[in-house]
Order: C-alpha cells, then sequence, then structure tokens
C-alpha cells in the first residue's frame, strides 16, 4: 500500500491512513495474559499455584504453592500451557496462577 492509502475503520467510523490500520491490527493481535494479582504474564515465566487444583485425567491434585515453570501463552486471555512430571498436556487457568 502506498502512503496515500485510507481504509475505513469500522470500530471508530473514520477513514485511516493505510500504516494506521496496519499498526492497530498488529496491537489488536497481541493477548494480554493476567495472573490472579493482575501481573502481566509470558511465555518462559514461572508461576506458582495459589490453590489445589486436582487435573482431570491424571488422578492426581496439584498442592497449592507448586511451582510451574516455563509457561507458554496460548492465544487465550485465560490459559496458559504448562509441562508438571508426570502430566501431559496440562493447562491451567490464569486465575490460579500468581508469577513469581
Amino acid at each position: 500500500m502506498a502512503d496515500d492509502d485510507y481504509v475505513y475503520d469500522e470500530a471508530s467510523g473514520e477513514w485511516i491512513s493505510a500504516a494506521d490500520a496496519a499498526e492497530r491490527a498488529g496491537a489488536d493481535g497481541a493477548v494480554e495474559v493476567r495472573d490472579s494479582v493482575g501481573n502481566l504474564l509470558a511465555d518462559g515465566d514461572q508461576v506458582t499455584l495459589i490453590k489445589d487444583l486436582t487435573v482431570k485425567g491424571a488422578g492426581q491434585t496439584l498442592k497449592r504453592g507448586t511451582l510451574i515453570k516455563a509457561i507458554r501463552l496460548t492465544g487465550d486471555s485465560q490459559e496458559i500451557d504448562c509441562k508438571y512430571d508426570g502430566i501431559k498436556g496440562l493447562v491451567l487457568r490464569a486465575e490460579f496462577v500468581r508469577k513469581r
């Protein structure tokens, strides 16, 4: 697109430059994931569980205070993917963890 191209932004109801539209689209794609106290989470962070959680299908309970290392964001604002010994494909809700 050239610098003088304009596109209609349905959210604001205005014509904006194509460069501004591309910038807004990039910002909208980023999902913010926040823990139970509001800290921003990122890939690779360590989190601690704030309550006991029964893991469906694994037959075990993760206790409060359990450290989960190297989380991955899933693109959902409330879910994080993580690894834990003996549990494959563990997905936790962000409301049950606190950033360490």
